[in-house]
């Protein structure tokens, strides 16, 4: 968003008269309070919290959100934070925050109060009510990648026995039910990677791929014809056939993991060139952009010039380097710096924030909300010599 909010950075002006379906009944209108409460925990990551803070006021600097003020207060446990709540509580006030599943996990017992929370948690089943959540959710990425794909794709799911794995493996029938593609196969491995060499040998049918091509070049050994002594030299150079069962290979990791997953499959014979390797999101990160096996490697995101600006200015002006998730409460600013600017009343703004319809011009993608869940549109972008840029 630019720091004076055009009409045209939402893509379609909020209409009462619309049937947008409002997920609270009798909800109280009332005009917005202009004091905007950040919901903190101190048992969070002190950088995050310091970063979140630190973002939300350069989002208030570069949009110019003017007459808003931002209050930041900190809690111990769900019971300071729901006094904190009880004591700030008026109809039309916003809070930002909290971060974490558990104190989300309270707020819904407020919602009769006629107040909205934007929090950063994680866990989709929070978002109800007068909460909306913003985050980087792996369905959304995942629905983006496969609409990419076409009608002849057949997919391989290569994830980790955590949490992120366990959650990629339960969305993905779903996503894949819904996408021209196909899902062929299936493998996992524990979270110390100590069975991942089975995981994806299991995988690519390693042992009998690698069966099949001993078997060809024993019957080329017992042919003496200068066609077959050509053919045997070619084959030598493999350690296995190359007709695997899938096109496509999903790895549902990021992070140390990754960097250790990704060479061992061209080294199972699991060649990048054949089959396109594809990640979600978490693997938008400059770390994996110079990975030999990650090149030609294919993701759903916003390429990095999009935010860069915002990464420039941050670091020039608080010396840290940028996490990436921070660009969850800087788009938050943009549509506070909207509604305010447009004297947006609560009940407009449920109905603004209930409308997949309608656009923000977001520094990662336009986004909207579904069920009270941030979405993206994004493109497929894809990696290459230390870059990812999009394909489509």
């Amino acid at each position: 968003m630019d720091k004076q909010i055009p009409d045209n950075n939402i893509q379609k002006e909020i209409s009462l008269e619309d049937d947008t379906k409002l997920p609270i009944h009798n909800f109280p209108d009332a005009e917005l309070s202009k004091t905007v409460t950040m919901l903190f925990s101190k048992q969070e990551k002190i950088n995050i919290v310091n970063q979140f803070v630190n973002v939300a006021e350069l989002g208030v600097y570069d949009k110019n959100l003017k007459n808003v003020s931002l209050e930041i207060k900190y809690f111990n446990d769900n019971l300071e934070l729901k006094k904190i709540i009880s004591d700030t509580k008026e109809p039309g006030k916003i809070y930002i925050g909290p971060i974490t599943n558990k104190n989300t996990s309270v707020l819904n017992n407020f919602c009769k109060d006629g107040v909205i929370f934007f929090s950063f948690s994680s866990d989709t089943k929070l978002a109800d009510d007068c909460i909306f959540l913003l985050n980087f959710f792996p369905k959304n990425e995942l629905e983006q990648l496969f609409s990419y794909l076409d009608i002849n794709t057949k997919v391989a799911l290569l994830y980790p026995e955590n949490k992120y794995g366990y959650m990629i493996n339960a969305l993905i029938d779903d996503v894949v039910n819904n996408s021209d593609s196909i899902l062929i196969n299936r493998s996992s491995y524990k979270k110390d990677l100590s069975n991942v060499r089975e995981a994806i040998k299991e995988l690519g049918k390693y042992e009998l791929r690698k069966y099949e091509l001993n078997r060809q070049k024993q019957i080329l050994l017992s042919k003496k014809d200068e066609k077959s002594i050509k053919r045997l030299r070619k084959l030598e150079k493999f350690k296995t056939t190359s007709d695997y069962d899938f096109t496509h290979l999903l790895i549902a990791d990021y992070g140390l993991n990754l960097l250790q997953v990704a060479p061992l499959l061209p080294y199972y014979d699991i060649d990048p060139n054949i089959v396109q390797f594809m990640g979600t999101g978490v693997i938008d990160d400059e770390n994996f952009f110079s990975e030999p096996s990650l090149q030609n490697a294919i993701f759903p995101g916003v390429e990095k010039n999009k935010r860069k600006k915002l990464l420039n200015n941050y670091q020039n002006i608080y010396g840290d380097n940028f996490i990436r998730i921070s660009t969850l409460p800087y788009d938050l600013v943009g549509i506070l710096n909207y509604v305010f600017s447009k004297n947006i009343s609560l009940y407009e703004l449920i109905k603004l924030l209930n409308n997949p319809n309608i656009r923000f011009d977001g520094v990662d993608g336009n986004f909207y909300f579904r069920n009270n869940l941030i979405e993206r549109d994004l493109k497929i972008l894809r990696i290459f010599n230390g870059n990812a840029k999009s394909i489509n």
